[in-house]
């Protein structure tokens, strides 16, 4: 064999080697790929299953503590159990939806404000003893309670929506501290127990701790809610007051008044339709004559 033939046989040989090599390589590149491939749909399916997992965590921890992000603590003893310890928003938008007045009778016989020389915190709807009281909105009841010199037999119920409603002077209740209940549940009877001239409920909507007027968000004599959400705003020492627009204003002696603004409303129309001053609507709604009115903006009227 000649040098030539050698030379010949050896680049051959170089070049079957690096064919073998590459060969080699591109199927072992296949072969992840296709591995990578068959493990993707089970990688998706363990993150699917953990995501699902996590989920069902959290409503369980949602469920167990309604609004858990907001409130500091679940204290079954005390209403007004928080203080410094609640970090208070800015803002926060309730959602109303869902809702369930709390009993179908309509009179108020004493409004949100001042009264007495005390705060009066909530609303007095008359209801006769043994009437039936049911939960606002789907929750977890945190107190059942009894206080002789307030609100005598009284429950405290928290919702996921931020809100806690408080039901007092009922002649029983019928609900226990921790239970699950659903908006419209059966949770007490109308009664005249505790601090209390005649039998009537008392209706309070907290948030955090914070009193709002009740009638910012239910509308007793429609039986209905004013409306869909709520926006709250902190103001100035928490005493917060305000409406469903985001508006605030000042809580008046006798029956509240709203109007939900409709295309085509301005304040003039809305003045003349519902008898009040137009000064009067920008006073109670702190806007001005030129602020735009919205569809679907409620403005208190009285």
């Amino acid at each position: 064999m000649n040098i030539n033939e050698l030379k010949k046989r050896m680049n051959f040989n170089c070049i079957k080697t690096v064919l073998i090599a590459a060969t080699a390589m591109i199927s072992l590149n296949s072969f992840s790929q296709d591995l990578i491939a068959r493990q993707a749909p089970i990688d998706r399916k363990l993150k699917s299953v953990d995501s699902l997992a996590l989920q069902k965590q959290i409503r369980a921890e949602q469920a167990a503590y309604p609004a858990l992000s907001l409130y500091p603590n679940w204290d079954t003893r005390y209403v007004h159990a928080y203080g410094k310890e609640a970090i208070v928003p800015e803002s926060f938008t309730i959602n109303l939806t869902g809702f369930h007045m709390p009993t179908t009778n309509t009179r108020i016989t004493s409004p949100f404000g001042p009264r007495w020389r005390r705060m009066h915190n909530g609303l007095d709807i008359k209801v006769n003893i043994g009437d039936t009281i049911v939960a606002a909105f789907d929750g977890k009841v945190r107190i059942v309670n009894f206080e002789r010199r307030g609100y005598g037999n009284y429950v405290v119920i928290r919702h996921e929506n931020g809100l806690e409603t408080i039901y007092g002077h009922l002649s029983k209740q019928l609900v226990d501290v921790n239970q699950q209940v659903k908006a419209g549940e059966p949770i007490g009877l109308g009664g005249n127990t505790g601090r209390s001239t005649g039998s009537h409920l008392h209706f309070e909507t907290r948030f955090l701790g914070i009193a709002i007027n009740p009638a910012y968000m239910f509308d007793f004599p429609k039986q209905d809610i004013v409306a869909d959400t709520y926006t709250f705003r902190k103001t100035r020492g928490y005493e917060h007051i305000g409406s469903s627009s985001g508006n605030m204003a000042k809580a008046d002696e006798g029956t509240i008044r709203y109007h939900k603004v409709k295309s085509g409303d301005t304040l003039s129309r809305i003045a003349s339709k519902r008898g009040v001053s137009i000064d009067r609507l920008c006073k109670l709604n702190r806007i001005t004559r030129r602020t735009t009115l919205r569809p679907g903006q409620v403005l208190r009227c009285s």
